[in-house]
């Protein structure tokens, strides 16, 4: 739609925020930075109207996750615009939190829904440095300062750290599902926590979500025939313009002592 029929036309305005790929902070990601100024933009375009969220996101950063989400809720609390998500092949994890800042949220019979659930690890590669000879030297300022290090044995105080870590985030990405779909959760959380992800006519069933709809299908039911519909998304920079930033990003992840905890 032109901009000039998206102001004059009938019928509600609805603005579609495509939120896709993987959430990280590194440049060409979905982030908070990038998608901010996108979702500002939405809601002060759509006053009277709709916002969709066109989510297809395996998950990814904890952080940008609830970034993102909160940005949302903030606007929609705000504007009161009515939110409604629709996930396209993945919405699960950082994806599936995003989706619960929604109002409503919609996905096609097959697509993959939940997993909410934490995640992280790394690579132990002291035994194999030891075969090679070769000798880890170390020198910290603080005791834990090096905890995790994969070129040292793993400590089971190590451990126990990570896990109970990974047991405070599960619990806030429960806490955020019970607040956001509450009332129409219909399984046990045994079975819908665990970190399974699901297939949307399954998590339909569970109360994961509340029907099934594409963005054209969703926009033509709350807009008409003729919705008035704007596509909001970050501008993204050609990829060769980017390349030298990917390769340094993918450097650094390469080379960082950190263990990759994400949702």
């Amino acid at each position: 739609m032109t901009v000039f029929g998206w102001l004059l036309g009938r019928g509600p305005r609805i603005g579609v925020i495509e939120l896709h790929g993987v959430l990280s902070s590194r440049l060409g990601s979905l982030n908070a930075k990038a998608i901010g100024p996108v979702i500002e933009r939405a809601f002060r375009s759509c006053k009277g109207g709709h916002i969709l969220l066109d989510i297809d996101s395996p998950g990814g950063s904890a952080v940008q996750s609830d970034l993102i989400a909160g940005l949302i809720r903030r606007h929609a609390e705000e504007s009161r615009l009515p939110v409604h998500a629709v996930i396209g092949e993945v919405g699960a994890s950082g994806g599936y939190w995003i989706a619960c800042a929604a109002d409503e949220i919609h996905a096609n019979a097959m697509s993959i829904v939940g997993s909410i659930g934490v995640i992280g690890g790394g690579f132990g590669v002291d035994r194999a440095i030891a075969r090679l000879g070769v000798e880890r030297r170390l020198y910290t300022a603080g005791v834990n300062k090096a905890r995790l290090d994969p070129f040292s044995p793993e400590r089971p105080q190590d451990v126990a750290f990570v896990k109970e870590l990974l047991a405070d985030l599960h619990e806030r990405f429960k806490g955020w599902v019970r607040s956001r779909r509450a009332g129409r959760l219909r399984e046990s959380e045994e079975v819908i926590f665990d970190g399974s992800f699901f297939l949307a006519d399954q998590a339909l069933r569970f109360g994961l979500i509340d029907g099934f709809s594409d963005v054209d299908q969703l926009t033509r039911k709350l807009g008409g025939k003729k919705p008035r519909v704007r596509t909001f998304r970050p501008r993204r920079r050609r990829f060769l313009g980017r390349l030298p930033r990917l390769m340094a990003d993918a450097l650094l992840d390469a080379i960082e002592e950190r263990p990759a905890i994400r949702f």
